[in-house]
């Protein structure tokens, strides 16, 4: 019934258990996967008279958050690899996770989206109980929700 499910992951302990029952799900139903991270925006905040504190620059900050994306969905290639299901590996830089969310599903012609419940906070994280909410309310593809 599917065959191309998109697994947003955001590196938590729920995403990790995440990944590997989409993986599990994946390898019975046929179906590849496409592991997705969303990074964030560079954040520009200006104190006072328009003086820019933060020092990095929003080069060095998307070479950082994609580092870090690439780890994070790293986890999903290799229980894939274990699995013997095939990985697509997918980026977005957007500020709003569950709008990248959809984006990348449809970018990747998933026709289902596995994702966790929620996630962790703050800026390492992607996914928010209202973001799977949002992506539910606002998704065309189905979304199967794990927890």
């Amino acid at each position: 019934m599917f065959k191309r499910i998109l697994v947003p992951t955001d590196g938590s302990q729920l995403s990790q258990d995440t990944a590997r029952r989409a993986v599990s799900f994946a390898k019975e139903a046929g179906a590849s996967i496409t592991a997705f991270y969303a990074k964030p925006e560079y954040p520009v905040t200006y104190y006072g008279e328009g003086a820019l504190i933060d020092s990095t620059t929003p080069e060095q900050f998307a070479e950082l958050a994609e580092q870090q994306a690439q780890q994070v969905i790293s986890f999903v290639d290799n229980l894939c690899q274990e699995a013997g299901v095939v990985c697509n590996k997918m980026t977005l830089t957007c500020d709003v996770p569950y709008e990248a969310i959809i984006e990348a599903a449809t970018q990747s012609g998933c026709d289902l989206i596995f994702m966790a419940s929620h996630g962790r906070r703050g800026f390492s994280g992607l996914l928010l109980g209202s973001e799977t909410n949002k992506v539910l309310t606002h998704s065309k593809i189905p979304v199967l929700v794990y927890r």
